[in-house]
């Protein structure tokens, strides 16, 4: 079932990092049972995680959380980028999305 599960979220482009199993349950008739739950944002504690591994990249940028969102915030677009680079290079075992609010 997981597997069909998979497939219909790798069509829609949903991560599969996003996805957190849960207990394997017992069931009527013989069948078992399992939530899983999709991620929205960003745990608070791989939030904290997060903005300790960019601090202690010594990068000249400044981070800080908000609500579900870590924003990276910095003077140059190329102290920003390194910043990105190093984050998907570590795997926090999340799905983390990027967006850039600058246009210049």
């Amino acid at each position: 079932m997981n597997d069909i599960l998979q497939q219909k979220l790798v069509r829609r482009s949903v991560p599969l990092k996003a996805l957190s199993y849960g207990t394997v349950d017992p069931a009527a008739g013989g069948s078992v049972r399992q939530r899983v739950q999709i991620q929205q944002g960003i745990p608070q504690e791989k939030a904290k995680e997060v903005v300790k591994f960019i601090k202690d990249s010594k990068a000249k940028v400044q981070a800080s959380i908000q609500a579900d969102v870590v924003r990276v915030s910095g003077k140059d677009r190329d102290t920003l980028q390194d910043v990105i680079a190093k984050l998907k290079a570590k795997d926090f075992g999340i799905d983390m999305q990027f967006s850039n609010y600058r246009s210049n």
